[in-house]
């Protein structure tokens, strides 16, 4: 499994033949700051955790351009639909719910957080609610997005059902948990092998750096990875 990050929450994913873009915030993200075409070369799916904006990002001109699968909660895949993302090219699902995304499955799993879009005119459309993405391949690692969220006793269940083995983990404070607490989350209630910090340095109001959370899994079997942004490692 090769992961590149691109800042705040955006990933790229690549296992065998599926390109896979996670949360592609990218030509708006002030850690990016170099578009989307780039990450978006070959892209075969595109995943939403859910509706903001800084998650959203670039999806609907990606999907446009690409003709990649959309996979999401159903609001924000009718709405991006409605937008002009080819309709036959959906993939929606809910909380508890797993889908099929040809060599690969995604199940969605609860985030406690909120999920709408902000228009221009500053209205905000409902997108659903907030998810995080649990990736299955038959001859990899299990992968899990937590998007934006806080610590949750059920995270357990997770642990119990999909049994993780590399976590993608919102740090930041304010609007996601903190690094401390995002540490403890994965202590107390993930056998991650490597947790990758996000969701951190891309906004001022913030934490800019991972330092709360690497502290906090010092001595822990789970190993901290902290790429660089737009580094892709092995994972």
């Amino acid at each position: 499994m090769k992961l590149t990050w691109y800042g705040h929450s955006a990933f790229r994913i690549e296992v065998g033949a599926a390109k896979i873009l996670i949360d592609p915030f990218l030509s708006d993200n002030p850690s990016w700051k170099r578009g989307w075409e780039e990450p978006a070369e070959g892209v075969t799916h595109v995943l939403l955790t859910h509706g903001h904006n800084d998650h959203v990002g670039d999806a609907l001109a990606i999907l446009k351009k690409t003709d990649a699968m959309l996979v999401a909660n159903f609001e924000i895949c009718n709405y991006l639909a409605g937008q002009g993302a080819n309709g036959d090219k959906v993939n929606p699902g809910l909380h508890g719910g797993t889908v099929d995304c040809g060599g690969f499955t995604t199940a969605f799993v609860n985030a406690l957080h909120s999920s709408s879009f902000g228009m221009k005119d500053g209205q905000n459309v409902y997108l659903g609610n907030p998810t995080g993405l649990v990736l299955h391949f038959p001859d990899d690692k299990t992968l899990y997005h937590m998007g934006d969220t806080d610590i949750f006793g059920d995270m357990a269940l997770i642990e119990e059902l999909h049994k993780p083995d590399v976590g993608i983990v919102p740090i930041g404070d304010r609007l996601t948990m903190g690094g401390a607490v995002a540490a403890l989350a994965c202590r107390r209630y993930f056998n991650f092998d490597k947790a990758i910090p996000c969701h951190y340095g891309s906004f001022p109001i913030i934490d800019q750096t991972a330092e709360k959370f690497v502290e906090g899994l010092k001595g822990a079997s789970t190993e901290a990875v902290v790429p660089k942004v737009g580094e892709t490692i092995s994972v």
